[in-house]
């Protein structure tokens, strides 16, 4: 336990650092979504050594393209997330995807905008993002998004199929979730104290604007 907390802190140390060196360049956006682009490399440079270690422990982590059971439902992310996704979509996408997206978005809005607590969590609706079992902004996700390590596929698709049973949830790896939320909010607190204080939205939220 007191290794994790270890882990913990040293990641929340990283975001925090991050976060330090862009308020202190500036806060523009090219040193912002550099500084978010540095942490996700983190995170996914974490993600590939545990997908490693547990090959070599004869376990598995079952996510992969074409699995796209947890894109069904709601995603939450901070603001500067937010924005750096969709400043890759404005640079990478042609109109008519981008048009796409955001008729996507303003449905999953219109179903979900209503909806609080346990009816929000559990609502399902894909992702505006998703696209033929996969994500068109894969490289620019959020977060919440690279955290979301499952080691069976059956328990995600029984959270998707029944989605109100309370003694089922995705079997969801325990450290990439912890020390990707740490890193993260090392970064917000950075933020924070220059005087920037980030706000948490779904992602649908920021795409149809």
């Amino acid at each position: 336990m007191q290794e994790i907390e270890n882990f913990e802190k040293a990641f929340y140390q990283d975001g925090f650092k991050l976060g330090m060196n862009a308020v202190n360049a500036g806060a523009d956006k090219a040193e912002l979504f550099s500084a978010i682009q540095e942490m996700y490399t983190a995170i996914d440079g974490l993600n590939d050594s545990l997908s490693v270690l547990a090959r070599q422990q004869g376990q598995s982590i079952e996510c992969k393209v074409g699995c796209e059971w947890c894109c069904h439902q709601p995603v939450f992310a901070l603001d500067y997330e937010l924005d750096y996704l969709k400043d890759y979509i404005d640079n990478y996408f042609d109109d008519e995807t981008k048009t796409e997206i955001k008729q996507k978005a303003e449905r999953k809005q219109n179903k979900l905008g209503g909806l609080k607590d346990d009816a929000l969590l559990n609502a399902k609706s894909p992702c505006p993002l998703l696209n033929d079992g996969a994500c068109v902004a894969y490289e620019a996700r959020p977060m919440a998004c690279r955290i979301y390590l499952s080691s069976s596929i059956k328990s995600c698709l029984h959270f998707y199929n029944v989605p109100d049973d309370k003694n089922s949830y995705p079997a969801l790896l325990d450290l990439p979730m912890r020390l990707g939320r740490m890193m993260n909010e090392g970064f917000k607190s950075a933020l924070k104290m220059s005087g920037i204080v980030p706000e948490e939205f779904r992602i649908e939220e920021k795409l149809t604007v």
